[in-house]
């Protein structure tokens, strides 16, 4: 079976350094447990990956479009299919007082946004902070284990996924000719991630799926569910 671009594909993986062994991401609950990669807040299973959209290193979507379904296939690449070349101009001093004007503490391996550019904090010693804009895996030959479970192609399935990976999925999805409908219902909790994981949703279907040219989105509120939301919590005793 051969992908093309566009192709939304949901996909199992590991990846591991490929001197050092050390596991660097995976799919697998069971496996991030055994590696301590283990976070709470991270979603296991398969996960989208969109053909051609850059929402995987370069190596890996050039290989999945020659994979078939439930094959498992395992590949090492060099940086420059994987997270690029180390570059010395990424690396910075900083003074701290930077740092505490913007009400930062830094401290090691900490990700910090700074003008513009995600970094990561090095060392903090003497009033400095060495910050590094490079990719953290940058610089390293990577290598994947990867299984494509399943090929979407039904629109709806494929909002699913997408909503999935936003996390905010619809409650339902409705196509009339170029128009889709997305229903949030009450049950969705419409908190600050919600909506910006809502519009990041209707950016990408517009942008993606090219046979929709509106996206009509309805939420319902209920009046039990609003009330509780908004009751002021009781402070703690100490």
């Amino acid at each position: 079976m051969v992908f093309k671009d566009g192709d939304f594909l949901e996909v199992e993986y590991s990846a591991w350094d490929a001197v050092t062994n050390e596991l660097i991401a995976t799919t697998d609950e069971k496996l991030a447990k055994e590696k301590e990669l283990y976070s709470k807040e991270a979603v296991y299973g398969p996960t989208l990956v969109i053909l051609g959209s850059n929402s995987v290193i370069k190596g890996l979507d050039r290989e999945l479009r020659n994979m078939g379904l439930n094959e498992m296939k395992r590949f090492t690449f060099k940086p420059a299919d994987a997270f690029g070349d180390k570059h010395d101009d990424l690396v910075k001093v900083m003074p701290l007082s930077d740092f505490r004007a913007r009400d930062i503490k830094p401290y090691a391996g900490m990700r910090v946004e700074l003008d513009n550019m995600t970094a990561t904090v090095k060392s903090v010693n003497s009033g400095r902070v060495v910050v590094d804009a490079n990719h953290p895996y940058a610089g390293r030959d990577i290598t994947y284990e990867v299984r494509v479970v399943k090929n979407v192609t039904e629109p709806s399935q494929r909002v699913d996924a997408l909503g999935n990976t936003y996390g905010v999925r619809p409650s339902l999805v409705k196509i009339n000719g170029k128009v889709m409908e997305l229903k949030y219902d009450s049950k969705a909790k419409k908190n600050a991630d919600y909506f910006v994981g809502k519009s990041s949703l209707v950016a990408s279907i517009l942008s993606l799926m090219k046979d929709i040219e509106k996206v009509e989105v309805v939420e319902d509120y209920e009046r039990a569910e609003i009330a509780k939301s908004s009751e002021p919590k009781a402070e703690k005793n100490a």
